[in-house]
Order: structure tokens, then C-alpha cells, then sequence
């Protein structure tokens, strides 16, 4: 009977630990999608608003139109429920509910840009930055300056809507930019120029080298 009672007692903790280890596995793994790289406010999702949502007459720091200014965390809390994307009028909105933003004659937002946001309310919604390590070694056209600029500008610049009379959607329309030191003026909101983006803070220092650096090497089409 002792033999039995022993043999009992080791088998449940064996089923303790077992128990045990699958709880921390399982809390770890949460861990890891909490504190990820996905969703970084600052680099990923203020980017999306800034370029689709707080051009002029919409929802910027001075129209604020229907009450919302999304050129910044605060503004942009005021229509977000954090990690409930469908109870956000945010989300739904850009996801195309009624009423639907952004409006004619600006583009909607692509398939990614709303995914984006939708992983970042799920994440828990948090105001997080410096999530990407700055890499100014790459900064050809193709590879990085086209990227910025359609995260950041092509929202309000583009072949439907030329903000400035700009159209930063392509090389061509950039190049036009460049003369005169429009772009590099604008997005270091240098006083003699329109700063860029308008009414919202300067793009990431690293993106701005980046593209400094790409002007210096004579802008190529690479």
C-alpha cells in the first residue's frame, strides 16, 4: 500500500511540473507578441495617419475636423480602444465603415496600412518608438527613400492630389521636388520653407540623413 501511495505521489508531480511548464511556456510566448517590433507607433502607425488624415481642412493639429486631430498620439487615442480594433470608430472607419476616410479625392488606405494599425490597437495601443535600430547604409531610391516618402508624403502628394502641386509618387515627381532644396527644406522645417510634414513633428532624424544622404550622391533613380 506504501509502494502504491508512493508511486501515486510521484506521478502527480510529474503532472505538477508538466502543468508547471506549459504555464510558463505559454506566458513567455504572450510575452514575445506583446513587446514585439510589429506595430511601433512612432515608425509604423503615426506615419499612416500623418500622410493620410492630417492634410489640410482634414484632421490636423489646426482644422481638427468632426473634433479629431490624428497628427499625434493623444488625438488619435480619442478613437481607439486598445486591443478592441472593431470597437474603435478609428479602425473602423479607415476599414471602410460609414462613414469612410479618407474621402475623395484622397486614396484609401492600402490593405497594409490598415492591417498595420489593426496589430497595433491588438498590441494594446501603446505610444512606443526606437523600436527599429537606424540604418542610413542603405539609401538608395528603391530600396529606402521611395518607401519614406510614400509612408510619410505620398498621402497628401499624389496624382489624385497634389498637395503643394507635388506629386511625390514617383522619381520624376520627386526629382521636381528636390529642386531648390524644396524637399530637404520642408522636412527639416527649415523658416524659409512650407515645413513638412504640416502640422505634426519632423520625419524620424534617421529618415531625413537617410534621404540627405541619397540628394548628396546625386539622387539616382536606384
Amino acid at each position: 500500500m506504501e509502494t502504491d501511495n508512493k508511486c501515486q505521489l510521484e506521478k502527480m508531480k510529474k503532472q505538477f511540473t508538466l502543468i508547471l511548464l506549459s504555464i510558463v511556456l505559454f506566458l513567455s510566448a504572450c510575452t514575445k507578441d506583446i513587446v514585439g517590433p510589429d506595430g511601433c507607433f512612432q515608425e509604423d502607425v503615426l506615419p499612416i495617419f500623418v500622410s493620410n488624415c492630417s492634410m489640410a481642412k482634414c484632421h490636423n493639429s489646426t482644422d481638427k475636423a468632426a473634433g479629431y486631430d490624428l497628427s499625434n498620439y493623444e488625438g488619435i487615442m480619442r478613437g481607439i480602444k486598445p486591443k478592441h480594433p472593431l470597437n474603435s470608430e478609428i479602425y473602423n472607419t479607415i476599414r471602410g465603415n460609414n462613414p469612410s476616410m479618407p474621402q475623395s479625392p484622397y486614396p484609401k488606405l492600402s490593405v497594409n496600412d490598415v492591417n498595420m494599425i489593426k496589430l497595433w490597437i491588438n498590441m494594446g495601443a501603446r505610444n512606443s518608438s526606437n523600436c527599429k535600430s537606424c540604418d542610413t547604409t542603405n539609401f538608395t531610391y528603391s530600396g529606402r527613400i521611395k518607401n519614406t516618402l510614400k509612408v510619410w508624403c505620398v498621402g497628401c502628394h499624389n496624382g489624385s492630389s497634389k498637395g503643394g502641386g507635388f506629386d511625390l509618387s514617383n522619381y520624376n515627381g520627386v526629382i521636381i521636388a528636390i529642386a531648390n532644396n524644396k524637399l530637404l527644406g520642408s522636412i527639416k522645417h527649415l523658416p524659409a520653407f512650407s515645413s513638412m510634414p504640416k502640422n505634426t513633428n519632423q520625419l524620424p532624424k534617421c529618415e531625413i540623413d537617410a534621404i540627405q544622404k541619397w540628394i548628396n550622391n546625386g539622387y539616382l533613380n536606384n
